[in-house]
């Protein structure tokens, strides 16, 4: 089975006999939706195969190539009558460079929307009358549209991430993105041009695909005429694959390893976690899988038969810059770290989706704008409950994804490399010994002291459970998770080995935190600091803690011991927090 990995192409993926998880039902729906189209979706989600799909169906050129290409999928047995009836131009943001000045990134978006109507004007010599191009690109759109209605076919505008450039401008200054997007910016002039082509002057579809609303909101006046179909129902999975399909996926690549049933679905449990969860609608649909990565496990375990080496695919590894970005924002920070907290999720009273960047670069009224931007990045989802006040919750969507959260807070809290190689000489102490002293001396000398700035510090339980989190993330070799939903219970962090890991040194994981503040305790900080662990240990408060963690963990270690079985190497841990001073554990 070929898996067209990194192939947005759907003329090349079909010619090639490339899977393809057919969404060509939705033609239907997206021709009665609206004439002008947004449709929002995290950066690597199929976006752009989406957009060559629908292009192929379109295009007058690809008519004796209608069967080939759409006679085995849905809309091939159930055509509309609009197939193969348009001139197509497509625009792809992404490609223009938003480094320079201002008028450096004008001159480069004139140069790529002039060479994208030159290969138009091309490709449809035979159909378009002769049009001259001039150096102002809108005017050369404009003599492209009058052209186009001198024929028997109308013209379909497809633009792939709309706000790719513009949002790297953003990032680097807000000065260029300014000029660029009020007033009479390059951008803000370019979709007025669309808006009046498209008001029965020839310019008779328009669809386009981004990551977030910002820059469309900027340029309201500009623009406000498409239909955002991003959060409707019927859309949730226009873009990525559903669990049947990855399981129906795996079976037949298990076929051809001769991989067991068990095999199978440990390999799902695998993809499900590290992979799935996405919602982009409010009602309470099935969770989505990220693509991209999605295809790069399978095509590897297609391939050579075993999981990758490296979960994390480098498309997504560039994620994590977005997340960096929201956290210098203001009040940024707090939403980053609050999204590692699944007890108390970021609420919010519903998606922000008309909000610019004057909302994000200025304190904030409510933290809506940055939960929002975050969840249009990719990195945060719907949840699947709503508050009692019917809001909605924001959750990270998978361990993948987890991941850039934490390398995001260890950057922020462990910069130095001495202190970093510390950590992790630490946490391979624990990984194969269960041996918790130098995990906790160093999290005790150097991560609780960091919380001594006011920006980072909760003097309670979150702040041991995101210190172990953060120290101990290890996806390479475990399955790890904060609140992992045991027995009707919660464990606070467990470190279950990876399959394809367990032929290695390495211990299952179960830790329950506890915190008890130095007030309770009736006891300093210095007082505390003065004495030795076995003391500690002695206290009544620290011991009944200890007792009511190790009841807990003796819960879930027999619901994993059952689930698990015989392979499980499982090593529990009971850990009290004295303050930000100490830690004692049993």
């Amino acid at each position: 089975m070929k898996f067209p990995y990194a192939i947005s192409n759907f003329y090349k993926l079909i010619e090639n006999n490339y899977f393809y998880a057919d969404r060509t039902d939705a033609i239907t729906h997206l021709e009665q939706a609206a004439d002008q189209i947004l449709f929002l979706r995290p950066r690597r989600f199929g976006k752009s195969l989406l957009l060559s799909m629908l292009e192929n169906y379109y295009d007058v050129l690809h008519k004796d190539d209608f069967q080939k290409l759409f006679g085995h999928l849905h809309i091939g047995k159930n055509p509309t009558p609009s197939h193969n009836q348009y001139l197509i131009l497509h625009w792809d943001f992404s490609v223009v460079d938003p480094n320079g000045s201002s008028q450096e990134i004008h001159d480069a978006l004139h140069r790529y929307i002039n060479a994208c109507i030159r290969v138009m004007k091309n490709r449809y010599a035979d159909l378009l009358p002769d049009f001259p191009l001039d150096d102002d690109a809108v005017i050369s759109f404009y003599n492209l549209v009058a052209a186009s209605q001198q024929t028997p076919h109308k013209l379909y505008l497809f633009i792939d991430e709309y706000d790719n450039f513009a949002n790297e401008v953003m990032t680097q200054g807000k000065k260029r993105y300014t000029e660029l997007v009020y007033g009479e910016g390059l951008l803000k002039t370019l979709f007025k041009s669309i808006k009046t082509a498209a008001t029965g002057q020839g310019l008779d579809r328009v669809f386009i695909t981004g990551v977030s609303p910002v820059v469309m909101s900027d340029m309201t006046s500009g623009y406000n005429v498409s239909e955002n179909i991003s959060l409707l129902a019927e859309y949730q999975d226009l873009c990525g694959f559903r669990e049947t399909e990855i399981q129906s996926l795996l079976e037949k690549i298990g076929q051809e390893w001769d991989f067991s049933v068990e095999k199978v679905q440990e390999t799902l449990m695998m993809m499900r976690t590290f992979y799935n969860g996405y919602r982009f609608g409010n009602e309470n649909q099935q969770k989505i899988y990220n693509p991209t990565l999605a295809l790069y496990f399978l095509k590897y375990l297609s391939h050579y038969g075993k999981y990758p080496p490296t979960i994390l695919d480098d498309n997504l590894a560039m994620d994590r810059n977005r997340i960096q970005y929201i956290a210098r924002l203001p009040h940024g920070q707090e939403v980053i770290t609050n999204a590692l907290n699944p007890d108390n999720p970021i609420i919010i009273t519903e998606l922000a989706n008309r909000f610019g960047v004057e909302d994000m670069l200025h304190i904030p009224r409510d933290h809506s704008f940055l939960a929002s931007l975050l969840y249009y990045f990719g990195v945060l989802t719907l949840g699947e409950e709503k508050t009692a006040l019917g809001k909605s919750t924001l959750q990270i969507p998978n361990l993948v994804i987890r991941r850039l959260y934490v390398e995001r807070l260890k950057d922020a809290l462990l910069p130095e490399y001495k202190e970093r190689e510390q950590m992790e000489q630490a946490a391979e102490v624990f990984y194969g010994t269960a041996n918790l002293d130098p995990l906790c001396d160093f999290i005790e000398q150097r991560y609780f002291k960091v919380f001594d700035n006011r920006d980072y510090r909760w003097s309670n339980e979150l702040v041991v459970k995101t210190a172990f989190l953060v120290t101990l993330f290890a996806d390479t070799f475990y399955i790890m998770d904060s609140e992992t939903a045991i027995d009707k219970g919660y464990a606070d962090l467990s470190l279950i080995v990876r399959p394809d890991m367990r032929q290695y040194a390495l211990l299952d994981h179960l830790l329950e935190f506890k915190y008890i503040s130095l007030k309770d305790l009736g006891l300093s900080g210095e007082q505390v600091r003065e004495q030795s662990r076995e003391e500690l240990l002695a206290l009544p408060l620290v011991k009944k803690q200890l007792a009511d963690a190790g009841e807990q963990l003796g819960r879930y270690r027999e619901t994993l011991e059952r689930v698990y079985g015989e392979k499980l190497r499982l090593h529990t841990r009971a850990v009290v927090a004295l303050g930000l001073e100490r830690l004692v554990w049993a």
